[in-house]
């Protein structure tokens, strides 16, 4: 059975852990994907581009968006707010793609709730707490207050790694990227709970 309606990838992690760093390395190798971008309210970096990295809206327009039922999912974290636009998904969804998400424990918690069948969740850790607070001062992008703000949420949040299919330490970039992009092209073969249905109905059908 060929899986033609697209699936879902969540990447997991604390600010810190190599997301963004282990994406860039198999981005090449894993075929059609959707990265689903994110809308925030917190202030752009420096070297960021509205559109690409993020999209950045005021407060004010996050809260009318959440109105209007506009996101798969969403959460207040560090003080601000993040998203994720139903639309763009369910387009990319339709066109077979691999939807990537780059999402917080509370957003993966909604999408395996509203499209586990079609999910699969992968939590992204550095080896210890000594090495991600290391990274997160090293990078030199936050305050000393926003990371020890992060280093308190990775506490809370490596206590939910059960919620996820699978567990990659970044410790050593090839083995994990090599690792991801395994996952990655299994992630595609998932199959939806009406397409495992269809396919039943279908091969019961004795002529």
């Amino acid at each position: 059975m060929n899986n033609n309606s697209g699936a879902i990838l969540v990447l997991s992690g604390p600010s810190g852990a190599g997301k963004s760093t282990l994406l860039n390395e198999i981005i090449q190798d894993i075929g059609k994907c959707y990265f689903s971008i994110s809308t925030t309210t917190r202030p752009i970096r420096e070297g960021e581009t509205n559109g690409i990295h993020y999209h950045f809206v005021s407060e004010e327009e996050f809260k009318k968006d959440i109105e209007d039922d506009m996101f798969l999912e969403y959460a207040h974290v560090h003080g601000n707010y993040y998203g994720t636009s139903i639309k763009p998904v369910k387009d990319a969804l339709k066109a077979g793609k691999l939807v990537i998400f780059d999402i917080d424990v509370q957003g993966n918690s909604v999408v395996t709730n509203r499209l586990g069948d079609i999910t699969t969740s992968v939590f992204i850790s550095p080896p210890t707490l000594s090495e991600l607070k290391h990274r997160l001062e090293t990078r030199k992008t936050d305050s000393q207050k926003v990371i020890d703000r992060r280093i308190e949420m990775a506490k809370k949040e490596i206590q939910r790694i059960c919620e996820y299919d699978y567990l990659i330490v970044n410790d050593n970039l090839e083995v994990a990227a090599d690792t991801l992009r395994y996952i990655a092209k299994a992630a595609r073969l998932k199959i939806s709970g009406n397409e495992i249905n269809e396919f039943v109905y279908k091969w019961e059908d004795i002529d």
